[in-house]
């Protein structure tokens, strides 16, 4: 048990600084991707799908860029496997829940590994997962950058929770497992939000009303229309990662240890032999 403690930070996939930097500039912009209504109102660009087309286009690049970043950095072919491996896992494993009362089957595995192999091998796998997972449901639509880019949020704060170990750590990422689902929905709801009601209604976006009233309408939508689905996504979670957790968090710290990651030594990294 206390040889599995040690390893709860293995990292697969380094993060160097230069990529933390890029990282947190991304985090930025998702969050300004995710709430495009309470920035940019429906029409301003010649068309009502136009802000969030635009900010799905920016974060497939951003995206793009935080991987390239992360991969520079240093991930072996060791790790690239395991990225392979968990990343057709989780796109086999997602059409069993996905569309049943809200159960979702891809966050148990993704908050695990990102827990066992860091915070940018968590980025990376929620990437992943949710592309090959859209490319084998015929998912693919401008909600997948954003659930791209929340997945891989989820996967990288995994990497991120505090130390512990044993049923602690257990319970730790069980109720983080909850939260994220919950949190997933709220952010995605507000990609198209703006879309989904009856102007009409008492929860529709009215572009020009102030922040506050504007609020008061998207988490009157939110548990109006999500709160159910997003309900079943973090019962989901917690169950899978309540029962799942001790074997799959053991299994994975043992191909850590064996595989023993660490960054490949870059060419220009490597000593140069005597005389050059």
């Amino acid at each position: 048990m206390k040889d599995l403690g040690r390893l709860d930070r293995a990292t697969a996939v380094r993060i160097t600084p230069r990529a933390g930097v890029v990282i947190a500039m991304a985090a930025f912009l998702g969050v300004v991707a995710f709430f495009w209504p309470f920035v940019v109102a429906p029409g301003t660009f010649g068309s009502n799908f136009a802000p969030p087309l635009i900010f799905g286009v920016l974060l497939v690049l951003v995206l793009c860029v935080v991987v390239s970043e992360i991969a520079e950095g240093g991930i072996s072919s060791k790790a690239l496997a395991m990225l392979g491996v968990l990343s057709a896992v989780n796109a086999a494993l997602r059409p069993l829940g996905a569309g049943t009362a809200g159960i979702e089957t891809v966050f148990f595995i993704l908050v695990l590994a990102g827990r066992v192999y860091g915070p940018g091998f968590g980025f990376t796998l929620g990437c992943t997962s949710l592309f090959a997972s859209a490319l084998i449901t015929g998912g693919v639509g401008p909600w997948m950058p954003y659930q791209m880019f929340g997945c891989a949020f989820v996967g990288m704060l995994a990497g991120l929770l505090p130390r512990a170990s044993g049923r602690r750590e257990v319970l730790m990422l069980a109720i983080y497992g909850s939260l994220s689902g919950y949190l997933f929905g709220f952010l995605l709801n507000l990609s198209f939000w703006p879309f989904a009601v009856d102007p009409s209604s008492s929860i529709a976006y009215l572009p020009g009303l102030p922040f506050t009233e504007q609020w008061q309408r998207y988490i009157a939508f939110d548990l109006a229309t999500s709160l159910g689905w997003d309900t079943g996504r973090a019962v989901t979670n917690f169950v899978c990662i309540t029962l799942a957790g001790p074997a799959v968090l053991t299994t994975f710290r043992r191909a850590a240890r064996k595989a023993r990651f660490q960054a490949p030594v870059r060419f220009a990294d490597r000593p140069k032999p005597r005389g050059e």
